[in-house]
């Protein structure tokens, strides 16, 4: 076993930022509850307040904001309180959509990378107002939605549309159509626990007391918060851009020697690849014991048995979805890590 590991499983979960954890020793200090009409409160709702306007600005959104336990409880506010009759769920979505959204409409794929729209239109003309899901990144494939286009379709419908940003938000633009969006602060170097569910207006949301303006129960986890936004102003996007060059290389370079899924538009962190010969399980446990730590599927499908649903829908064969991992990339990923896991490999090809 070497002496160091390198870690590249970033998609499931990045490592704290040292800036956001410095935010959140001061928002342990700010103990008191947000909620409390007292001078110690009143000083933990100005923080508060202060955390999600910089959370806005980090993520360039214009509308509301509110703070949850995480995007899949983001994800319940949206699809269990959202404004609609209905339910429409793409087919690729993160098994957290699925079970957030209960007994929904899929929207099937019909081969290819990019969501057909054909089916969505005629879905949304068959019944009421629906809260339509459409994720930006795909979790498992890192594959980009066009999502100003399905936004043009969901609203010729009067339907609402609904993105999981959770692996784009600090690494890429947020589209600006969306009606709600989901985001998480363990995936941008912030502390498990923490998210916020974006929404263009209150309105879109049945209310029902408590905290966030009374659209989410439960006390404020200020320090969370406040490492949240730590993190996106220490990253964001233009910090992504730095080491452009570097991650095309090794997506290339991959390529060489595995098929690289995704189509021609993926996010610059999530590497999915299949090997020629070696099962994902075979190339987990020799990665894992040459030092690396990689994923196959989403975080919390990786440690089944069963197939890939994502990987099926995309329309993959299944023998080449049986030998494909994930190798996402992070914050503190260097381009001498992308250089040693290109050796092992090319070590297993």
């Amino acid at each position: 076993m070497p002496r160091t590991r390198t870690y590249l499983d970033h998609a499931a979960t990045t490592p704290l930022r040292p800036e956001a954890r410095e935010a959140m020793a001061e928002g342990f200090a700010i103990w008191a509850n947000p909620s409390s009409p007292h001078a110690e409160g009143r000083k933990a709702r100005e923080a508060l307040e202060s955390g999600r306007e910089r959370v806005k600005a980090a993520l360039g959104w214009e509308g509301e904001v509110i703070f949850t336990s995480g995007a899949s409880e983001a994800l319940e506010i949206a699809l269990q309180r959202g404004e609609a009759g209905r339910r429409i769920v793409s087919a690729i979505e993160h098994d957290a959509v699925f079970r957030a959204a209960g007994d929904a409409e899929v929207l099937p794929m019909n081969g290819g990378w990019i969501i057909d729209p054909g089916p969505l239109v005629e879905m949304l003309g068959k019944g009421p107002r629906a809260v339509v899901a459409i994720q930006h990144v795909n979790p498992e494939t890192g594959t980009i939605q066009p999502i100003d286009s399905f936004a043009d379709i969901v609203r010729r419908d009067d339907g609402l549309l609904l993105v999981d940003c959770a692996q784009s938000a600090g690494k890429l633009e947020l589209s600006r159509s969306a009606d709600m969006a989901v985001v998480s602060a363990h995936k941008v170097g912030g502390p498990i626990g923490v998210g916020a569910l974006l929404v263009r207006d209150y309105a879109l949301l049945k209310p029902t007391g408590g905290q966030e303006r009374g659209y989410r129960g439960g006390t404020e986890n200020l320090p969370g918060v406040l490492g949240f936004a730590a993190a996106l102003e220490a990253g964001g996007i233009e910090a992504w851009q730095t080491g452009a060059a570097e991650r095309d290389a090794f997506r290339k370079r991959l390529a060489q020697t595995g098929r690289v899924l995704g189509g021609q538009s993926t996010a610059p962190h999530i590497v999915s690849v299949a090997h020629k010969e070696l099962s994902a399980n075979a190339l987990l446990i020799r990665l894992d014991a040459m030092g690396f730590a990689v994923s196959a599927g989403s975080a919390c499908s990786s440690g089944t048995l069963k197939g890939s649903r994502v990987l099926e829908a995309f329309d993959v064969d299944k023998p080449v979805a049986e030998r494909t991992i994930r190798v996402s990339l992070g914050w503190n990923t260097t381009k001498e890590d992308l250089a040693a896991f290109i050796g092992a490999w090319e070590s297993l090809a």
